[in-house]
């Protein structure tokens, strides 16, 4: 398979059909241009955060690198990756680095990779869980809508081979949406996981523009109360990015519908922009903003809402496990 192989143009269920989708300025009328040219917000004091590299850092990246995982930290630019990886964690991303969705937040390649999955994948992830020696891992994956499950059958191989390998481990899947499949949702839950995750990433109405056209807030949400239901002892958890145009009242009225799903733990986060081509940001949230929304959702009675400027999905999420109710 060639690089180009993994650069086609993508179809969107509008029926339109573009190549690049990352370039283009709209996806219908009315929705605000990701490559907008007007000037960009400046970064206020509080977003500023210490890189600094460590053994622990170097030794989490070799054991990546060894293994040929693709990790979220890396592939969605998360600006936690050095405290992180020099605590020796990580949230590694299953099925490959291309995505099959467009969403114009997102900083993971979009192309279509034919239905390629490796196949030593479980045992690579599973192996390098043991070598980090970790208690808590989060296995998260880009959308895979050329195979016909989803990938949920391949996610939860890996999942069951971190298990027989780590049984002490504890295991977050962060999946994607398996467009609203009831029966994937509940493959990869069979296979042993502690937490299930599918990030609902914005409010209703900043969906779409913000989101692929094939996920949807409704899809999303029923995917995490179907999860519930199915197996009411897993913790199920959401992720959403604030800056992003939303309102108060949309905040409250997200929280309203995450708990009225029965989902457990929500977290929320600053929405900073990849590049100039994906999404424009609104505004810069205060971390006294973040701590009042966390204080909103502690409030609707969630076990636990960690909100922060540089909150990412699997932030301190093993301590979110223990219950440790996590404040920043």
């Amino acid at each position: 398979m060639s690089k180009d192989d993994l650069i086609p143009s993508v179809q969107i269920s509008s029926g339109e059909k573009f190549v690049n989708p990352r370039g283009i300025t709209a996806i219908k009328d009315g929705i605000k241009s990701a490559t907008d040219s007007s000037e960009r917000l400046a970064k206020p004091d509080w977003l500023r955060i210490k890189i600094a590299s460590s053994q622990g850092y170097q030794k989490t990246q070799n054991i990546v690198h060894k293994h040929k995982l693709a990790t979220v930290c890396e592939e969605a630019k998360c600006p936690n990756i050095s405290e992180c990886w020099s605590s020796g964690t990580a949230t590694i991303m299953l099925m490959g680095d291309v995505c099959t969705r467009a969403c114009r937040f997102c900083a993971v390649n979009t192309g279509n990779p034919k239905g390629w999955l490796d196949p030593e994948e479980p045992e690579h992830t599973a192996q390098s869980v043991q070598l980090m020696g970790l208690q808590y891992v989060v296995l998260t994956s880009v959308n895979r809508d050329d195979l016909p499950d989803g990938g949920a059958g391949h996610y939860a191989a890996c999942v069951s081979k971190v298990k027989e390998l780590n049984p002490e481990t504890a295991v977050e899947a962060l999946t994607p949406d398996f467009l609203g499949v009831n029966k994937d949702v509940e493959t990869v839950i069979d296979s042993g996981v502690e937490v299930f995750a599918q990030n609902v990433e914005t409010v209703k109405r900043l969906t779409h523009p913000v989101r692929d056209p094939r996920a949807s807030y409704e899809q999303t949400i029923d995917v995490l109360a179907h999860a519930k239901t199915y197996k009411p002892e897993v913790l199920t958890k959401t992720s959403l990015m604030l800056g992003l145009g939303e309102t108060e009242d949309e905040i409250q009225q997200t929280l309203d519908d995450l708990k009225k799903a029965k989902v457990d733990i929500v977290t929320f986060g600053q929405y900073l922009q990849p590049t100039a081509n994906h999404y424009s940001i609104a505004r810069y949230v205060s971390p006294e903003e973040f701590n009042t929304y966390r204080q909103w959702g502690l409030g609707k009675g969630f076990l636990e809402v960690v909100s922060g400027v540089f909150v990412r999905s699997s932030y301190r999420a093993e301590q979110v496990l223990a219950k440790n109710n996590v404040g920043l």
